[in-house]
C-alpha cells in the first residue's frame, strides 16, 4: 500500500536490476525512522518504505539529507547503489 494520507513525494528510488528499492531501504532499517537536518524531519513511510514523507515540518535539507543518508547506508550494507527516481529541483545551499 502507498501512503495516501501523508505528504509523499512519490517513489523515491529506482529499483536496481534484480532488487526492490523498498526492500533495500527496509532491510537497512530506515522504514519509519525520522531524520532531521534543519527542520522537523522527514522519513520513509511505515506503509511503503520507498515513499519518503514529510510528517510535518520537514525542510528540503531534511528530505535531501534523508535520501543521501539512506543511499549511503544501503550501499554500505548491501553493496547496491540506489538512484533517485524523483526529480529534485532547486539550488543547494
Amino acid at each position: 500500500p502507498q501512503p495516501t494520507r501523508e505528504k509523499p513525494g512519490g517513489s523515491t528510488f529506482k529499483n536496481p536490476p534484480g532488487h526492490s528499492s523498498w526492500k533495500l531501504v527496509d532491510e537497512a532499517g530506515w522504514r519509519g525512522k525520522l531524520f532531521a537536518v534543519t527542520g522537523g524531519g522527514a522519513m520513509f513511510s511505515d506503509l511503503h518504505s520507498n515513499f519518503m514523507i514529510n510528517p510535518g515540518e520537514a525542510t528540503a535539507a531534511d528530505i535531501e539529507g534523508l535520501g543521501e543518508a539512506v543511499r549511503a547506508d544501503v550501499k554500505q550494507k548491501s553493496g547496491i547503489q540506489l538512484d533517485w527516481e524523483i526529480k529534485r529541483i532547486g539550488r543547494t545551499g
